[in-house]
């Protein structure tokens, strides 16, 4: 999906996990309004080259990757110093990267809780807080991917939901403790996209069901919010918006 209204141009945006999936999707929309993009990744090397070729390909000079492990947290002032250095500022911070996987009672490791804890909250707690000064200079916004399993807890994955549930909370202190210079929003996503393992096709058919909308989303639907929040939102912050079809409502 491609828009082309200007509306980020001279914008910078840092994304991380950008390389695929919905982040690559995020990338897109916000380089298609006009933004140049950071996209961070772990191991996706391929595709975030692949991803980078064509935003400059539509483009030139719009786009540029950078490697780091989200868990080393000596590296988190690179990235903001990278995109500060590549475009001259920065002004949207993505909170993307995550990770997912079921953690049963009785078989939780303490690798599992570091791993999933510090993906979907150490990580984006510590990389605001490194990108806090850059952001503070252009008024800028951090958009946090949370999970509407953040309220509602899913069977088999304590861990993960335990962290999306501190993920909600940061999203709204870091709002209370950033403003008024940086706004602070998060996007709790529904069924956008199915794990890449895991899941069968009688379970996916009960989730479609239980959505007031009856339907899968899209990742496209979650880059809107985000191109929504970066682009034509200004009064609004500490808030974490649903995009699920109304499944979180028709619980």
């Amino acid at each position: 999906m491609k828009h082309s209204d200007g509306s980020l141009t001279g914008k910078t945006v840092l994304i991380t996990g950008g390389a695929r999936r919905v982040g690559a999707t995020i990338a897109r929309v916000l380089h298609g309004a006009g933004a140049n993009l950071v996209v961070h990744y772990r191991n996706s090397a391929n595709d975030a080259e692949a991803l980078a070729g064509e935003l400059n390909a539509a483009r030139e000079k719009s786009a540029a990757i950078i490697q780091a492990d989200l868990l080393d947290l000596g590296r988190l002032p690179a990235l903001v110093e990278f995109a500060v250095r590549s475009f001259g500022a920065l002004d949207v911070l993505v909170n993307n990267a995550s990770t997912f996987y079921p953690t049963k009672i009785g078989e939780i490791t303490p690798k599992a809780w570091d791993d999933l804890m510090g993906s979907n909250l150490k990580a984006p707690l510590f990389l605001s807080q490194a990108a806090a000064p850059a952001l503070k200079k252009s008024s800028g916004l951090i958009i946090n991917i949370v999970d509407i399993h953040a309220l509602r807890p899913l069977r088999d994955y304590t861990v993960y939901c335990t962290a999306k549930a501190g993920l909600h909370m940061l999203t709204r202190s870091l709002a209370k403790e950033l403003g008024p210079e940086i706004r602070v929003n998060g996007i709790s996503p529904g069924p956008v996209m199915w794990p890449e393992h895991g899941s069968d096709e009688a379970a996916r058919e009960k989730i479609i069901q239980r959505t007031i909308l009856q339907k899968m989303g899209t990742p496209e639907d979650i880059a809107r919010t985000a191109l929504f929040f970066a682009a034509s939102a200004p009064f609004i912050t500490g808030q974490i918006l649903a995009v699920d079809g109304g499944r979180s409502v028709a619980w």
